[in-house]
């Protein structure tokens, strides 16, 4: 029960909400780029990202010092109808930025 009350509640919020439809529309991304095109702090960001993967939304791939996040495959059945009651929400999604370069942050 402890995993569904931390999905329930990290989706409570509306910049989860958002990281969670920006990531399912573009795939794995890497936090610089999340950075730059969310315009968040890296310890909000962070912060966020890490709730929503305790939660069993996310999954991160760890290259060097730079985390790449993404959807978790496969979700669960009430993680999966979760997010997609999100895409069917109506959210202004802003363009992703990429300031990395050939899979390397430069930030």
């Amino acid at each position: 029960m402890d995993i569904f009350l931390k999905s329930v509640s990290a989706l409570n919020d509306d910049t989860r909400v958002l990281l969670l439809r920006f990531l399912y529309e573009h795939g794995e991304i890497c936090v610089c780029d999340l950075q730059a095109s969310l315009d968040m702090i890296q310890s909000r960001l962070s912060r966020h990202l890490k709730i929503l993967k305790d939660a069993g939304f996310l999954r991160v791939n760890r290259r060097g010092t730079w985390a790449y996040y993404s959807v978790r495959c496969p979700l669960d059945r009430f993680r999966s109808e979760a997010l997609e009651e999100i895409r069917h929400l109506d959210i202004k999604l802003p363009p992703l930025i990429k300031v990395s370069e050939n899979g390397e942050c430069k930030v």
